[in-house]
């Protein structure tokens, strides 16, 4: 079986369900031009837990854990199965790297999950389960977590990061005008300088070291999920950036693929 790429997502705030921006179609066409898997496999941090969970559920509900939004947002449902084989050879593949992973039959898919992926597979018709982000996980640790999933992408299980290159909640709630704020640019920026250089030492190090990373992420729960992929991409040399731009001023949409590519390198022949 092929070995199946890694995906980070920004899912940015729940509107991106209904405003696709520059990052909706770029998903459109890599759910259509990338081998279809399995499974996808989604690390979010609207699932956090103490321990690593795997959620076992067979017909996974949609999940909107947000509030305040437009009602149209919680009309949306996303009926993808789960995939309870898959999601329990996962807690086999993580104990056996060292992780106390439990199984959830209970989790549906958080928005963290339904929707980024609903525009990956917009029929709902590949299955999706999510392993929890454990709620005191390092940078470090979390780049082993993804590489403590890594086995699973030779089992056709395409593992999606969702999380958001910058997430500063305090000042979405409070940017008005849309301008875009010059330090969320600086930080995804330095960000893609690492990935593209594949210097994964020094992505586990963003939060210490990147311009404006506090401001960037007070938290570093929506950064991890980067770091998950980024584990379990180690060694893949072919990556690709999706350029999201930035939206309510501060949320940076950039994205990337791991080990494949849906459009053709600059300067490649036609």
């Amino acid at each position: 079986m092929q070995r199946t790429p890694v995906l980070f997502l920004s899912h940015g705030a729940p509107t991106f369900a209904l405003e696709p921006g520059r990052l909706g179609p770029q998903l459109v066409a890599a759910g259509e031009a990338l081998p279809r898997p399995r499974a996808v496999l989604v690390v979010s941090p609207h699932w956090m837990t103490r321990g690593v969970r795997v959620a076992t559920t067979a017909a996974p509900a949609t999940v909107h854990d947000f509030g305040g939004f437009d009602r149209a947002l919680y009309r949306i449902q996303y009926p993808a199965p789960g995939h309870p084989q898959l999601a329990a050879r996962t807690v086999e593949v993580l104990r056996a790297a060292g992780w106390h992973a439990e199984a959830d039959p209970q989790q549906g898919l958080d928005h963290g999950a339904w929707v980024p992926v609903r525009f990956l597979y917009p029929d709902a018709d590949v299955p999706v389960f999510q392993v929890s982000l454990p709620a005191t996980l390092s940078p470090q640790q979390a780049y082993a977590l993804g590489q403590a999933l890594a086995p699973l992408r030779d089992e056709g299980v395409m593992i999606v990061g969702s999380g958001s290159m910058t997430h500063n909640l305090y000042e979405f709630r409070m940017t008005g005008d849309g301008h875009e704020a010059q330090y969320a640019r600086e930080f995804a920026d330095w960000v893609r300088a690492a990935i593209e250089a594949r210097d994964d030492a020094r992505l586990v190090d963003t939060l210490a070291l990147a311009p404006h990373a506090q401001r960037a992420h007070p938290t570093p729960e929506h950064f991890l999920p980067l770091l998950v992929a980024a584990g379990a991409a180690q060694g893949e040399r072919e990556v690709e950036a999706l350029e999201g731009g930035i939206t309510y001023g501060v949320l940076s949409m950039d994205s990337y693929l791991f080990g494949a590519r849906i459009t053709a390198p600059a300067g490649a022949l036609h």
